[in-house]
């Protein structure tokens, strides 16, 4: 997140301290998102240890990582410019969610094709039914696999249209920072 607030900031002509980013810096930092590793979370855990604040020891990390690019050298403190924790940390947490999701409803349209086509395999197989507990009229095995996929493909379309929302507006919700620092930008149309 942070490091894509640091690019949004950037495209701010508002933020003479940010400049914009030539395009090979904008790629350095890309792949630092890209290529996060096993060995980068361990470095994060590592100041973790010292700062004893998750979000903070990921800022230290990038601060680490954009070092050596020269363009960075002043655009490091505004890594988590106007930021709280819960900015970042709810931002993340969508992301997260939303990738899930796209993990979730693809296995899920796998399941609903397989219930599917039992349903017209089996369209005219008779089975027992049941109501309460209680046997009841007879139905086919092809109608309940129908009723199935069709209450699965509704609560898949239920699923991907959920909004996730998150908020990067500071403590309260009210840009305070934000605007403390630079009154004359739009932050809610940033």
């Amino acid at each position: 997140m942070e490091v894509r607030w640091l690019q949004a900031l950037s495209n701010r002509p508002e933020i003479v301290e940010v400049a914009p980013f030539s395009t090979e810096t904008n790629a350095a930092l890309d792949a630092i998102v890209s290529n996060f590793s096993e060995e980068d979370a361990n470095r994060i855990k590592e100041i973790e240890r010292t700062t004893n604040h998750d979000v903070k020891a990921v800022e230290y990390f990038l601060k680490e990582k954009i070092a050596g690019i020269a363009e960075l050298q002043n655009a490091g403190e505004f890594i988590h410019f106007a930021c709280t924790s819960e900015d970042i940390n709810n931002l993340s947490h969508a992301l997260m969610l939303k990738n899930g999701r796209e993990v979730l409803v693809s296995s899920m349209k796998q399941i609903l094709n397989a219930i599917s086509a039992l349903a017209t395999t089996h369209a005219e197989q008779p089975m027992l039914s049941r109501t309460h507990g209680q046997t009841a009229s007879p139905t086919t095995l092809g109608k309940e696999m129908a009723n199935v996929a069709y209450r699965l493909a509704r609560q898949i379309k239920q699923f991907e249209n959920v909004e996730l929302l998150g908020k990067i507006n500071g403590a309260v919700g009210n840009y305070n920072a934000h605007l403390s620092a630079y009154p004359n930008v739009d932050w809610p149309a940033h």
